[in-house]
């Protein structure tokens, strides 16, 4: 369970954060959120007062809240209304997260309580929760550790000639959870669905994607675009890519690697690659406390290498290099350009610079840095070249 002192100090920063700001109530609906604030994902409502007043209002499972909860807030709530036992019908001006919060659930709530207004809490949580106490790089260090184990010690075992995509997603799944994952990968993205990451047998890795990073995956069917398709088999002289996050006890890290089976790649293919690699090595050279995302990505991308042609995507390239990662893996920073929120000591970013080879497949790879004082810590093993499977 999360220690009552690490929930007491999230708070109290909360608090910090908004104390200059004209505000009565916090309303918070996203239970990683409420996760974050209780150290327990229940269905409910966790309400800050600007007077230093805490309630958490559960409707299942309450029972579950209090055992996990070391705080003394969790309430009981069968409705909406339940609140009113304990709060005033005028919730004045109220800050919740608009980036969850359903317009149903707004009217909901607005029968029984009014407001002033409502504003935005989403960005004051994202840059709290974007630098993480000792307590939560624990976990994170250990996603690390075990993350490479999969990707340089486990996956080169299980790709086998004529398997499926699916089926190589389905036993990498099965491997994970054997060796600690927690089982999902969560994202922060609306309506993002995705079991553990994106993989590819060969230009199946550049296939267009609704999903906002620079791999590719066509999926099971225009239905279910994740997983892996079950109709491409793998055969000597493929590309495998595999771009997984990895999670112990709710916090992540993220890595991606390349694989050839029973060949080794032309030189093209490996120019490319460690041109990527080069890219990843100076840009985590850059990050530190005091650095700013914006100005590390402009300058990157100024000095490109030519030969990076399909960079960080082949239909629709994205625009970032790297990404916060935590209880989601899609945090901040961001390192993109307008992103000017300086690197904080304790800030966790993934750098993933790839790129897409038509009828190749996508090359490049991802690891997962701490940010220090002084520079930045990879906890994902390291970048390595492209893995020949015999």
């Amino acid at each position: 369970m999360t220690p009552k002192a690490e929930l007491e100090k999230r708070i109290s920063n909360l608090y910090e954060v908004m104390k200059d700001k004209d505000y009565d109530t916090i309303l918070i609906i996203n239970r990683i959120n409420q996760y974050y604030f209780t150290g327990t994902m229940q269905d409910g409502v966790l309400v800050f007062r600007k007077d230093g007043t805490v309630k958490f209002f559960v409707r299942r499972s309450c029972d579950r809240a209090r055992m996990e909860c070391p705080l003394d807030i969790v309430c009981p709530m069968n409705t909406y209304k339940d609140m009113l036992d304990y709060l005033p019908s005028d919730l004045g001006i109220v800050y919740m997260e608009t980036q969850t919060v359903t317009m149903a659930i707004k009217e909901r709530l607005e029968k029984y309580f009014g407001f002033d207004a409502v504003k935005s809490i989403d960005r004051k949580i994202c840059v709290l929760r974007a630098v993480k106490s000792d307590y939560e790089l624990e976990f994170i260090k250990e996603s690390g550790r075990q993350h490479e184990i999969l990707m340089t010690s486990i996956i080169p075992s299980i790709l086998r000639d004529g398997m499926s995509e699916t089926d190589f997603l389905s036993e990498l799944y099965m491997h994970m959870v054997k060796l600690g994952h927690h089982g999902l990968s969560r994202f922060n993205m609306f309506q993002m669905e995705m079991v553990i990451g994106q993989i590819g047998f060969g230009d199946n890795s550049t296939y267009p994607t609704n999903f906002d990073g620079p791999g590719g995956m066509k999926g099971m069917s225009p239905a279910v675009p994740i997983i892996g398709d079950r109709n491409r088999y793998l055969k000597k002289g493929d590309l495998v890519f595999v771009d997984v996050g990895y999670g112990v006890e709710g916090y992540h890290s993220d890595k991606s690697q390349v694989y050839s089976f029973k060949a080794k790649p032309d030189d093209r293919v490996l120019e490319i690659h460690r041109a990527c690699m080069e890219v990843q090595k100076k840009t985590a050279s850059m990050m530190k406390e005091g650095a700013v995302p914006s100005e590390i990505y402009e300058r990157i991308m100024a000095e490109l290498p030519a030969s990076l042609v399909n960079f960080m995507g082949m239909y629709d390239p994205v625009r970032f290099l790297g990404h916060g990662v935590g209880l989601h893996i899609d945090e901040f920073p961001i390192i993109a350009k307008g992103f000017n929120l300086p690197l904080k000591q304790n800030m966790v970013v993934s750098l993933e610079p790839k790129c897409a080879l038509e009828k190749t497949g996508t090359v490049g790879v991802e690891e997962t840095y701490v940010i220090g004082r002084d520079g930045a810590e990879c906890i994902t093993g390291g970048a390595r070249d492209i893995i020949v499977v015999d």
